[in-house]
C-alpha cells in the first residue's frame, strides 16, 4: 500500500513523499473500533476516493487527517508533519454536517473565510460562485440544501491548502448534476500543488474522477489501488473491484 515506491515494468520508480501516511493507526469509539491498525500512504497531486459501506471508517479517517481526532494508537502524518490541531493550516476539510450561519449573505461568508485563512483565494471563490450560478447577495438561510452544499464546496476548494478533504461531497446535490459539479469545481484546483481526498458511498458517480481508490470495511483498510489499474488491467468497474476485495478478506 505504499505509493512512494511503485513498480512499473519491473523497474522501481521513486516518487516524492506521500501527502498522507497512516502508521498502525487505531481509533476506538465506545463499543467499536472505527479503524483497526491502519497502515497506508496516499500520494500527492491525485484525486483519491476512500470508499466503503456506511460505518466502515471513512469519515473517521478524514477527521484523523484533519486533526479533529487523535488516534488511540499509531501516528498520522500530513505533508511529513505529525498531525495535531495546528495541521489546519495545511488541510481544508468539508464535513457533511458542517453548518453555515443562516444570517450571512454568500459574499459575507466568503469574506469571513478569507479573514480566517491566509491561503483563501477570493478570486477563485468568485469564479466558483459564478460557475455554480450562486448569487453572492443571497442569504445562506434562504438557500436550498443543495445550494448550501455548493457554498461549502466553494469555501473549501478556494483554499490553496496542500490537502483538501471532502466528506460525502455529493450529499444534497441534485443527482442529475453531481458528477459535473464536482468535476467542474476540481478543475479550479492546482493538482500539481494540491491533493483531494474524498469519501463517498455514491461510488459509481465519482468513479470517473478518481486516480486512487482506498477500500475500507469494518475499520480495516483492505486495499489501495490506482483507478486506471482497476479499469484497464483488471477490467473491472470500481464497485465490482470492491466486491472482489471484500470477498477475498472474508473471515
Amino acid at each position: 500500500m505504499r505509493f512512494d515506491e511503485i513498480m512499473r515494468n519491473g523497474e522501481e520508480i521513486q516518487m516524492e513523499r506521500p501527502i498522507v501516511q497512516f502508521q498502525q493507526v487505531t481509533k476506538k469509539y465506545p463499543g467499536t473500533e472505527a479503524l483497526k491498525d491502519a497502515t497506508f500512504d496516499l500520494p500527492r497531486g491525485k484525486i483519491i476516493g476512500i470508499v466503503g459501506p456506511n460505518g466502515s471508517g471513512k469519515s473517521t479517517s478524514l477527521k484523523l487527517m484533519a486533526g479533529l481526532l487523535q488516534p488511540d494508537r499509531g501516528t498520522v502524518f500530513v505533508d511529513g508533519e505529525k498531525v495535531n490541531r495546528l495541521i489546519a493550516r495545511k488541510v481544508a476539510f468539508l464535513h457533511e454536517t458542517d453548518q453555515l450561519y443562516g444570517f450571512y449573505k454568500v459574499r459575507d461568508i466568503i469574506d469571513y473565510y478569507s479573514n480566517i485563512y491566509e491561503d483563501f483565494d477570493k478570486g477563485k471563490a468568485r469564479e466558483m460562485l459564478q460557475f455554480l450560478q450562486l448569487d453572492p447577495a443571497q442569504k445562506i438561510g434562504s438557500l436550498s440544501k443543495g445550494n448550501r452544499m455548493r457554498v461549502k464546496l466553494v469555501l473549501v476548494l478556494s483554499r490553496n491548502a496542500p490537502l483538501l478533504l471532502l466528506d460525502e461531497p455529493l450529499s444534497g446535490l441534485d443527482p442529475m448534476v453531481r458528477e459535473s459539479i464536482i468535476k467542474g469545481l476540481i478543475s479550479f484546483l492546482d493538482m500539481k500543488q494540491q491533493t483531494v481526498v474524498l469519501t463517498t458511498h455514491e461510488v459509481d458517480e465519482v468513479e470517473p474522477l478518481l486516480d486512487i481508490v482506498a477500500a475500507l470495511k469494518d475499520g480495516t483498510v483492505y486495499k489501495v489501488e490506482e483507478a486506471d489499474v482497476i479499469r484497464s488491467e483488471y477490467g473491472m468497474s470500481l464497485i465490482n473491484w470492491m466486491k472482489q476485495v471484500y470477498a477475498l478478506h472474508r473471515h
